[in-house]
């Protein structure tokens, strides 16, 4: 396992951003036409909400953003706006907005407003901070599991840091879904390893917090790999499809990854 003590959310942003431009640089015009693996996307529209998200959190439009009552269903508004651009349009739309905020948002973050609690629609508060990782996130799993497979591209890597960044933002948002929703049958800490780069061991305790911890406190451990979680922990595949493991109470760990669905 690869630890990362020391998360560099902006260089992470950057490299994710590099290789989203090198990847749709090689797109031809059939390529951006066709359906990517997020339903209802085809491929210009997964990178139109990329840049909108990105032009939005630079505008007053951040603030209807944050206020949202279902992340979800603005994304869908934001990319159906943009739904007849031509998609050399929607491609400089993200090269310039993604631009700014690589330049912006690591800056922010190392102010004191780097520590001031957001909303974030439905998703909860979160450290301003952290909207780099909620960034890197979006581009990283849309890149490897919606747009690369679809096209039949091969799925680029990644490394350390931004995988450490990726499951930042996971956790802290499944800890705010678990803490908001208090599912009943979270009555027990339940323990969650992630082998390889950027991966750890998270403690999910019975009140839904998520913390760095150890396994030894959890009546179930669920082991799997770092770079598979964001595809599984977003339920776009099933848990049971790849490589995860349960140990000490099998159906409890089971209960857990039944539900586990993060934004």
């Amino acid at each position: 396992m690869v630890a990362v003590t020391s998360l560099d959310r902006g260089r992470a942003l950057k490299a994710e951003r590099a290789q989203m431009l090198a990847f749709c640089g090689g797109l031809g015009p059939a390529e951006w036409r066709m359906n990517s693996r997020a339903p209802g996307w085809r491929i210009q529209d997964v990178v139109a909400h990329l840049g909108s998200a990105c032009h939005a959190l630079l505008m007053p439009a951040a603030v209807k953003l944050m206020r949202a009552n279902d992340i979800e269903r603005a994304n869908d508004a934001m990319v159906q706006a943009r739904q007849d651009w031509p998609y050399p349009d929607v491609f400089a739309e993200y090269k310039r907005w993604s631009g700014v905020v690589v330049a912006v948002l690591p800056a922010v973050a190392r102010t004191p407003l780097g520590g001031v609690a957001a909303p974030l629609a439905e998703l909860g508060r979160f450290p301003m901070r952290l909207l780099t990782s909620a960034l890197v996130f979006d581009h990283h799993t849309h890149l490897r599991h919606d747009m690369a497979p679809a096209v039949d591209r091969p799925v680029p890597g990644s490394d350390a840091n931004r995988m450490a960044v990726v499951l930042e933002w996971m956790m802290a948002v499944l800890s705010n879904q678990l803490r908001s929703t208090r599912p009943p049958w979270l009555d027990r800490p339940v323990s969650i390893t992630l082998s390889g780069p950027g991966g750890g061991t998270w403690l999910v305790t019975a009140d839904g917090s998520v913390v760095a911890g150890s396994e030894a406190s959890a009546d179930a451990q669920i082991r799997g790999v770092a770079l598979e979680f964001p595809e599984w922990g977003t339920a776009r595949t099933g848990w049971r499809e790849r490589d995860v493991q349960i140990t000490g109470d099998v159906d409890y760990g089971t209960t857990f990854l039944d539900a586990l669905n993060i934004v």
